[in-house]
C-alpha cells in the first residue's frame, strides 16, 4: 500500500466512525503528516461544529509548515456556519493536500481545490475516491437531488415469505441480522413504515445497539389517520415522529395526534405520492430514509422509482405454502422484461442468514428502474 493510501484510509476509517451523526453535513476525516509523523487527526463530529481539517490543524499546533494534509472530502472555500477550511490550510502553510473526493455541493465543488492551488499548495485528488464516495453516498445524493437517499429493507424466508399465513413474522431472521438492521437505523436520518405495520406490531422504531445509538426520525404513512392513539410511536417520546396522511384525513384525529407532540403532515392529495413526500422530506433536510415497510409500502417506492438501495435478509427457513406476504407489492407484471432491474453490490453471511445488497441498474440522480416505461 502506498503512503498516500495508508494515510487516506486512516482518515476514511475515522470518518466512518461518525456516520449517522453529522447530517445534513457529510462525514469527513483528516490526517496531518510531517516527516513520517502524524501531527494531528480530526473528524467532523456534527453539523455546526468545527470541520475535520480545523480539528486536525488545531491538534498539530505550530508544526504544520511544510506538512501534508490528507482529507476525505474537498476542503470548503466558503463561509457557512464555520469559516472556510481552505483559508486555514493556507494560513498554516501546508505543503501538500491530498483529497479523496471532490464536494458535489455547488458552494464548494472545485473551488476549494482552486483556492489551494492558487496559494501555491500542491493538491492531488482521487485517492481512495471510490471508498470516500461510498462513505458519503447519502450526502452526495441529497446534494444532487434535494431528496433523501432511500434504502428499502426486507427480511424473507428462503421461499420468499415475509410472514406466515397467520401474519406471524417474529422472528424471520437471527439476532445477528436484526443487530445489523439497527446499525442502519443509527446511520439514517429517518425510518419509514406503513400504518399496517404499526397496527400489527406496535413498534418503537428505535435504535437498539449494545453501545447505544442515534434514534432516527420515525415516519408513518397513514392515509386516513387510522393510527391507534395508544401506539408506542405516539406515547413513548423516544424520537421525533411524523404521521403522513392524505388531504381528506379526519382533522379531529389530527388534533388528537398533535396533542401528543407528534407532527402530522397532510399531503396535497387524497393519497400519498412518494415523490411529493420525498420532496418535502428533502426540504426538512432529511438526507437518508430507511424504509422498513411491508409489501404495500415497498411496492409504492418500487413503482415510483424513487429508491437507491435494496437490502434483503434471507433466512434459512421454508414456510412451504402458496400464500404468505410478498416483500414487494405493486402492479403485476406479465413479462419478465417488465421487471425492475437491479445490480447486486454485495452478498454476505450475517449469522445463519444471507444479506444481499442491490441497487437499481440505472442509478443516477433519481433511480430509473422502469425498463419499458
Amino acid at each position: 500500500m502506498s503512503t498516500k493510501k495508508f494515510y487516506m484510509k486512516l482518515a476514511l476509517q475515522m470518518a466512518g466512525a461518525v456516520i449517522g451523526q453529522t447530517s445534513p453535513n457529510p462525514v469527513v476525516g483528516c490526517v496531518i503528516v510531517k516527516d513520517g509523523r502524524i501531527l494531528g487527526t480530526g473528524v467532523h463530529m456534527k453539523a455546526g461544529d468545527a470541520h475535520a481539517e480545523v480539528n486536525a490543524l488545531h491538534q498539530a499546533t505550530d508544526e504544520t509548515d511544510g506538512a501534508d494534509l490528507y482529507v476525505t472530502l474537498e476542503p470548503c472555500s466558503h463561509y457557512g456556519k464555520t469559516p472556510p477550511c481552505a483559508d486555514l490550510i493556507i494560513a498554516k502553510k501546508l505543503r501538500n493536500v491530498f483529497i479523496a473526493s471532490l464536494d458535489p455541493n455547488p458552494l464548494v465543488s472545485g473551488k476549494g481545490v482552486e483556492k489551494l492551488r492558487q496559494a501555491g499548495i500542491h493538491v492531488e485528488t482521487g485517492i481512495c475516491e471510490e471508498e470516500a464516495t461510498q462513505l458519503n453516498k447519502y450526502f452526495f445524493h441529497y446534494i444532487q437531488t434535494k431528496k433523501p437517499y432511500v434504502t428499502m429493507k426486507s427480511a424473507v424466508t428462503l421461499d420468499g415469505k415475509t410472514a406466515s399465513t397467520s401474519g406471524d413474522s417474529k422472528w424471520i431472521t437471527s439476532e445477528a441480522a436484526r443487530l445489523d438492521v439497527h446499525q442502519y437505523r443509527h446511520r439514517n436520518d429517518a425510518i419509514l413504515v406503513g400504518i399496517n405495520t404499526v397496527i400489527r406490531d406496535n413498534p418503537h422504531l428505535t435504535t437498539r445497539l449494545p453501545q447505544g445509538g442515534k434514534h432516527p426520525i420515525r415516519i408513518v404513512l397513514d392515509t386516513h389517520l387510522d393510527i391507534p392513539m395508544e401506539s408506542n410511536l405516539l406515547i413513548d417520546n423516544k424520537s421525533s415522529t411524523i404521521i403522513v396522511c392524505g388531504n381528506e384525513a379526519d382533522k379531529n384525529k389530527q388534533e388528537q395526534i398533535e396533542s401528543k407532540n407528534v407532527t402530522v403532515k397532510r399531503m396535497a392529495y387524497t393519497h400519498i405520492h412518494i415523490e411529493h413526500l420525498l420532496d418535502w422530506l428533502g426540504e426538512e433536510q432529511i438526507t437518508s430514509l430507511f424504509v422498513e415497510g411491508g409489501g404495500t409500502v415497498h411496492g409504492s417506492f418500487l413503482e415510483s422509482g424513487h429508491f437507491q438501495e435494496v437490502i434483503m435478509y434471507i433466512a434459512p427457513k421454508l414456510l412451504g405454502d402458496n400464500t404468505g406476504s410478498p416483500s414487494f407489492g405493486g402492479s403485476a407484471k406479465k413479462l419478465m422484461s417488465e421487471s425492475h432491474l437491479l445490480q447486486f453490490q454485495s452478498l454476505e453471511m450475517i449469522g445463519p442468514d444471507i444479506k444481499v445488497v442491490a441497487i437499481p441498474e440505472k442509478n443516477g440522480g433519481e433511480s430509473d428502474v422502469h425498463r419499458n416505461n
